[in-house]
């Protein structure tokens, strides 16, 4: 697999300065047209062996293109509020928006390649980060990202010389470390390694570029040439770009007709008396779990989608009442902004993780995508049949990094429904909440009952199950609701014990 990155492979200076100018003025162009054409973004991974050039690669990027268009980012050891959060939130936040380049020196690769030669892993470890990172990659290019992977690489006898040439000289000592040494001396283990990453990792859509770092001009100018070359291919893609179609069977109603929905018992109630007294007993509750010093452990993330006008607003105010103003934050969800239709669909949420000790509620989320985007057609097929597992990965990373989700389906017959919207007509300080976008999404009623069920189908996991609440009695499911959450919150403080 490096056989032909110890080649010798080596550009002479004439060549080199000859060559320079008209490269970084076809990289100028070329990133001046993809910020202009603004749809879609490039993300750059530097990665490879110490001393091939990682560093002096991504600053000659720096020097040779525009600062505006141009996001770099160094990642090194995670930062205490980055470890308090999935692996993945680090990326996610750092990802370029459409119409930028951002470049990582460092990435989604270097954690799980030496916690591997450390022996801080084992092998079904290293697999199933690699298949996490296949996940995003796939994910990613999906939306329309172009990913470009660059491994430099030295051979073990060239790394101890160029280190050593580092080492020599006053002005670059400085960048030869204890740590460069102990890697140099596990050599063979991080070939082992890296060759499987390289393996497994290199796909259609995110391929691996193996590049020779021994000579500074061949690899300047290979990779500026890589670069340019596929910004360049993809703009020219960019203006004939079919729309993509789904590659699975097609999500049809049952053959009996059957939705999960309508196994619901939508007639239970709760008396005003015994609602008054559970509420304060679950609102007592949940605030004593939040109060527990187990809770700093873990991370809430509650999750209310339904049916319009099912009271998710009042079911989380009778959440929020019962928590400390500092514990707890509520996203409302609406139509995506200009800043969130230039990044991948999920990147708005993995924004609002949260940090341990913390709780996040979604007002509408993620789940979008499958429900209103599917029935009004505002992504295509295969955009939102792709959804699924990509929420269902996006919900177990979350799951791994000890965080409780809860998710409510709140459910209102199409009668109930009709009466609130008749009601809210007539109170003042209720109208706001019922606009034409209601009346309209009534009559695709049953087009939203379908994917109501293939979304419970298929993203009720045993990390992060559904919970489908009756709430044509709003006392009912505010209790259901509370009593839920507080059950989930003190199941996984259990855990840690």
């Amino acid at each position: 697999m490096f056989e032909s990155a110890e080649l010798g492979h080596k550009i002479d200076k004439a060549t080199y300065d000859e060559e320079v100018p008209k490269l970084r003025e076809a990289l100028l162009d070329a990133q001046f047209d993809l910020a202009e054409n603004a749809k879609f973004p490039v993300i750059i991974l530097v990665g490879g062996v110490d001393g091939a050039g990682r560093g002096e690669t991504v600053n000659l990027l720096n020097e040779w293109m525009d600062a505006r268009f141009i996001q770099t980012h160094g990642m090194g050891e995670p930062s205490d509020e980055e470890m308090e959060r999935p692996m993945m939130w680090r990326f996610w936040r750092a990802l370029p928006p459409k119409g930028k380049i951002g470049v990582f020196l460092g990435s989604w690769y270097t954690w799980p390649i030496l916690n591997r030669v450390m022996g801080l892993t084992k092998l079904a470890d290293l697999d199933q980060s690699l298949e996490r990172a296949n996940a995003l990659e796939k994910m990613l290019t999906d939306e329309g990202a172009l990913i470009i992977k660059f491994w430099l690489h030295l051979s073990k006898d060239m790394q101890q010389k160029r280190l050593k040439v580092l080492e020599s000289d006053p002005k670059t000592r400085w960048r030869v470390t204890k740590r460069d040494w102990d890697h140099y001396k596990r050599y063979d283990k991080f070939m082992a390694v890296n060759e499987s990453v390289i393996r497994h990792t290199s796909t259609a859509e995110a391929p691996w570029i193996i590049i020779e770092g021994a000579d500074p001009r061949y690899r300047s100018l290979t990779i500026g040439k890589v670069i340019h070359e596929a910004i360049r291919k993809r703009l020219t893609e960019a203006g004939k770009k079919k729309e993509a179609v789904a590659r699975t069977a097609p999500l049809l109603p049952s053959i009996d007709k059957l939705n999960v929905l309508e196994v619901l018992d939508l007639t239970q109630k709760l008396d005003k008396k015994k609602f008054d007294t559970e509420l304060a007993k679950y609102q007592g509750k949940l605030a004593m779990l939040t109060r527990d010093p187990r809770f700093r452990k873990i991370t809430v993330l509650a999750v209310f989608e339904g049916n319009d006008a099912a009271g998710k607003g009042g079911s989380i105010r009778r959440i929020t009442s019962a928590v400390d103003a500092r514990q707890y934050q509520v996203v409302p969800i609406a139509a995506p902004t200009e800043e969130e239709r230039a990044q991948p669909y999920l990147w708005r949420f993995w924004r609002h993780v949260p940090r341990r000790g913390r709780i996040t509620i979604f007002d509408r989320s993620w789940y979008g995508r499958v429900l209103v985007e599917r029935v009004e057609k505002f992504c295509s097929e295969f955009d939102w049949m792709r959804a699924y597992p990509e929420i269902n990965d996006f919900e177990a990373q979350l799951d791994r990094n000890q965080t409780v989700i809860v998710k409510f389906w709140l459910a209102i017959s199409k009668e109930e429904q009709l009466r609130r919207f008749k009601a809210r007509e007539k109170i003042g300080f209720k109208r706001f909440k019922i606009t034409d976008e209601d009346w309209r999404n009534r009559d695709k009623w049953d087009a939203y009952e379908q994917a109501i069920g293939d979304m419970v189908d298929r993203t009720s996991t045993k990390a992060a199950p559904w919970t489908l609440v009756e709430a044509n009695d709003k006392n009912f499911a505010r209790i259901k609701i509370l009593k839920t959450l507080c059950q989930r919150i003190e199941a996984a403080m259990k855990k840690l014990e």
